[in-house]
């Protein structure tokens, strides 16, 4: 077993997908910054109520997330043996179901955005400010959906420079809304906590509009044309769509239920556990951009390798994505306790709180190895290979027969040390790691999109 592939090319084709990923990904961490610190300014009530009306778009955002990563799996298949008809194909079924859930969720969050937000909360003021909040954000829905979908699918066909543009932009086009709609600068009216969504919707609108003028005009390589989504429906590629990408809409929903749930266990230990988990919920983000470039980067590189069938060397890179991610994980580790006392003495909290972050980002130092290995197997390289239902087992197994019940039992039943309650909640993130490294070993992981249909003609003569 050779743990790192020696071909230059590999490397640098790695290196060409990743660092404009994790660009991206600083980039979309700084625009949520963005709100936060000028809403911020405005008090509790209209930082609470952006909040909790994010949270109904989070909910969509993993939908999206789950569609652009199951279509990926099989775009990347595709582009690996230059089929972009099928490519096309794929792209305007997920453009499809993307559409209808945009709908869905817009309809909701504009007429009901009252009903939504107090299930988050029961105070009328913020539920007031997050229901105006979410019902401009209602007009964001369709934009972020298909922009989004659409840049996580381009990936797999090399295009990765695009999605970084369309962020920046959308950065840059949110830094001055803002500015300009929230605090009434320029002569425009002071629409604080309405602004902020504004300024979201406008953010976004030109997010989807470099995306997709990219895609239609200038791109040579796809050659799609807005006519594909209005084409007939190839029902194979809807089959393969349902075996590879519903699993993975599947497992990010419960991976989102679940960690809203250990949001809730961590609540009713008290304000300063709260406010220690985001401190420490920015430090992780902020530790592990380089993670999300190389899931991306290897679940692209794998893909493409398994839709050529050139199995023995996707079992090699499997490998290496294996080895690197341990390295990054424990870089990253190095840089949560080297930073600890600079990161901590950011924030304006009492002697508990702080406290606890400090034990938490202890903990955390061990943990972000874990989380490194398990994001880039079960987000990356697996995922790649199209082994998807077994990810939405690993997902909801672990999860919610281990990370929940240790939680819940050691946090609000034996009250145990915060840091012992963290590491329980995250303790799936190292049984994953393992059970997906011995997943990686067995080779049953390479599943090519291509052989679908055939193998269940075989399997149904046989029967």
């Amino acid at each position: 077993m050779q743990l790192l592939v020696r071909d230059r090319d590999f490397y640098k084709t790695a290196l060409m997908i990743a660092v404009p990923v994790v660009a991206q990904s600083i980039i979309n961490i700084s625009v949520n910054l963005v709100d936060t610190i000028m809403l911020g300014s405005l008090g509790d009530v209209q930082i609470a109520g952006s909040s909790l009306g994010n949270q109904f778009f989070f909910i969509f955002n993993v939908l999206c997330l789950g569609m652009g990563g199951g279509a990926a799996v099989m775009t990347g298949q595709y582009w690996g043996i230059e089929d972009t008809q099928s490519f096309r194909k794929t792209l305007a079924l997920m453009w499809r179901v993307c559409v209808s859930f945009a709908l869905l969720f817009s309809l909701l969050a504009f007429t009901f955005p009252r009903q939504i937000l107090s299930i988050y909360t029961k105070d009328p003021e913020v539920i007031v400010s997050g229901a105006r909040y979410l019902r401009i954000l209602a007009f964001a829905f369709l934009f972020h959906g298909l922009n989004l979908t659409t840049i996580i699918v381009l990936r797999t066909a090399r295009i990765v420079r695009i999605g970084l543009l369309a962020s920046l932009v959308a950065f840059l086009v949110k830094l001055f809304f803002n500015w300009v709609l929230i605090f009434g600068n320029l002569g425009a009216p002071r629409l604080e906590i309405a602004g902020a969504a504004i300024t979201t919707v406008i953010a976004r609108i030109c997010e989807f509009s470099v995306t997709f003028g990219y895609l239609l005009w200038f791109d040579e390589r796809l050659k799609v044309k807005i006519t594909d989504f209005f084409r007939r429906i190839d029902l194979h590629i809807v089959k393969q769509f349902i075996h590879m990408a519903v699993p993975v809409i599947v497992s990010d929903g419960l991976l989102t239920l679940g960690n809203n749930a250990l949001a809730m266990i961590m609540g009713r230990m008290g304000t300063a556990m709260v406010a220690a988990h985001a401190i420490t919920n920015v430090t992780m983000q902020l530790s592990t951009v380089a993670t999300q470039g190389l899931s991306s980067t290897s679940s692209v590189m794998t893909s493409n390798t398994v839709g050529r069938e050139e199995y023995d060397k996707a079992q090699a890179q499997g490998y290496t994505f294996l080895t690197l991610s341990v390295f990054i994980g424990i870089f990253a580790g190095i840089f949560i306790l080297v930073t600890k006392p600079f990161v901590l003495s950011l924030y304006n909290v009492t002697a508990e709180t702080r406290a606890v972050a400090s034990q938490l980002l202890s903990v955390m130092a061990l943990i972000v190895l874990f989380q490194c290995v398990q994001s880039v197997m079960t987000k990356g390289v697996l995922r790649g290979g199209g082994d998807t239902k077994f990810l939405m087992l690993a997902d909801a197994l672990f999860l919610w027969v281990a990370s929940i019940p240790l939680g819940y039992l050691t946090g609000l039943v034996w009250n145990m040390p915060p840091y012992i309650v963290y590491f329980c909640l995250y303790i799936d993130f190292a049984i994953k790691s393992f059970w997906c490294i011995f997943r990686l070993r067995s080779r049953k992981w390479i599943r090519n999109v291509r052989h679908i249909e055939p193998q269940r003609t075989t399997e149904s003569l046989a029967s």
